[in-house]
């Protein structure tokens, strides 16, 4: 008998790695190709965010999934879905069929913000499991927020973005 038979856990063959990705940085992209590795099916659901932190994204969420789709694409990783999503996250994934969320952790700060999440989703859908997966060190000081800034000042940031987001945010902030 297997263990998943002994404990009446369901196998996850599902997964979704949510953010708002405004814009989708190279650590979030190191945290979508290991998840793959370690999940049949991926699915990266991408926040409207309309009002995150009291202020609206750079990009609209159309451009986000964009951008998204062509950064997997030209890292070979054109089986990972990419879905817009307004609403509960638990919502999403109960109406793709997903059994776990998959989120990438950097810092403490991170996992104190993270684990409040999880445990609300747990209270809210305990069908529905949380992996975090740590950060590569050499992304673990890259957010989007720093990325805009430092874009928007019209500084290279093509080590911390894929090359069409390069361009995607130099297209932006010249404009």
């Amino acid at each position: 008998m297997s263990t998943t038979e002994q404990t009446g856990a369901a196998r996850i063959d599902h997964v979704v790695v949510p953010g708002t990705f405004d814009p989708v940085t190279l650590g979030h992209m190191d945290v979508i190709s290991r998840t793959r590795k370690l999940f049949p099916r991926v699915t990266v659901a991408v926040a409207a965010s309309v009002n995150k932190r009291g202020r609206g994204t750079a990009f609209t969420l159309e451009e986000r999934v964009e951008m998204l789709r062509q950064a997997l694409a030209e890292e070979g990783l054109s089986d990972v879905e990419v879905l817009p999503f307004t609403g509960l996250l638990v919502d999403f994934c109960h109406g793709i069929g997903a059994l776990g969320v998959v989120k990438g952790l950097r810092a403490m700060t991170d996992f104190e913000y993270e684990l409040q999440q999880a445990d609300l989703n747990c209270h809210m859908a305990p069908d529905i499991e949380s992996v975090f997966v740590m950060s590569n060190p050499k992304y673990g000081y890259v957010s989007s927020s720093i990325v805009r800034e430092i874009s928007s000042m019209g500084s290279d940031v093509s080590s911390l973005v894929p090359p069409c987001v390069n361009q995607r945010l130099k297209e932006h902030y010249s404009a």
